[in-house]
């Protein structure tokens, strides 16, 4: 959508940790219905189904099909829970979900070009929780997993950097603002700090999560506002951002 300030306004739905299974298909079809005609790109911040079953995420894939605008998830916790995530990503797929996996995309949405980074994420802890890279193999190997997804974030946040509008769609937390209102003792388990370095760096325009179901909206890295759009956060469907994204020097202005 083009403003006459010479911003576009970019419309983006985003929700996490749907746990979409077959008693909710109604449920879920009349949400994702409501989404035609008032955004222009859908963010899904994982947990998209309740156990990763793929007739779950067939609830899913079946009411995004209906929609007229780039849909595009990760993963969470829950949707690797029965280790079937190839199929269930072929099922999401199906219905015009693109699935990203230490991963990154260019869309167009609203007229412009966004680019979109995308990966489930991983525990790690914060200042004061951190897991450190020692001891036995099988930790080491959890610290490791946790530095792929910070190499590609770094790496897909290089890719995009000329986008006009940039995005990091996550499932675990990179922040500890956000999962502020969860127990300390577990906020090992909710995501890690180490994903906030190639943010601050980067600086894209706007970073989502889910996973922290008693945690808080909103929260920054440096000058990066992040949010927490975990469905018990948000308290709805969706939330709608509305993002002023300055209008390319080479776009048209009509």
């Amino acid at each position: 959508m083009q403003n006459r300030s010479g911003t576009h306004c970019l419309r983006i739905a985003a929700a996490g940790d749907m746990h979409c299974s077959e008693s909710r298909r109604d449920e879920v079809r009349r949400s994702i219905a409501a989404l035609n005609g008032v955004a222009d790109l859908v963010l899904l911040a994982g947990d998209l189904t309740t156990h990763g079953e793929p007739e779950q995420g067939a609830v899913l894939a079946d009411a995004c099909a209906a929609l007229d605008v780039p849909v595009y998830a990760v993963l969470g916790n829950h949707d690797w829970h029965v280790n079937r995530a190839e199929e269930l990503v072929a099922v999401l797929e199906g219905g015009g979900i693109r699935v990203l996996d230490r991963d990154w995309h260019v869309c167009e949405a609203g007229g412009l070009d966004v680019g979109i980074v995308g990966l489930k994420g991983f525990v790690g802890g914060f200042p004061g929780s951190h897991l450190p890279d020692f001891g036995e193999p099988l930790l080491r190997s959890v610290y490791h997993e946790t530095t792929l997804d910070v190499q590609a974030l770094d790496q897909g946040l290089r890719e995009v950097a000329l986008c006009p509008a940039r995005i990091v769609l996550l499932h675990y937390a990179p922040s500890e603002q956000t999962i502020e209102g969860e127990p300390p003792g577990i906020w090992g388990y909710l995501g890690t700090d180490r994903l906030a370095p190639p943010i601050a760096e980067h600086e894209p325009d706007l970073v989502l999560h889910g996973h922290a179901h008693a945690g808080t909206f909103e929260g920054a890295i440096g000058k990066v506002p992040v949010y927490n759009v975990s469905v018990p956060v948000i308290a709805r469907d969706f939330w709608l951002f509305e993002l002023d994204i300055p209008t390319p020097a080479h776009a048209p202005i009509h």
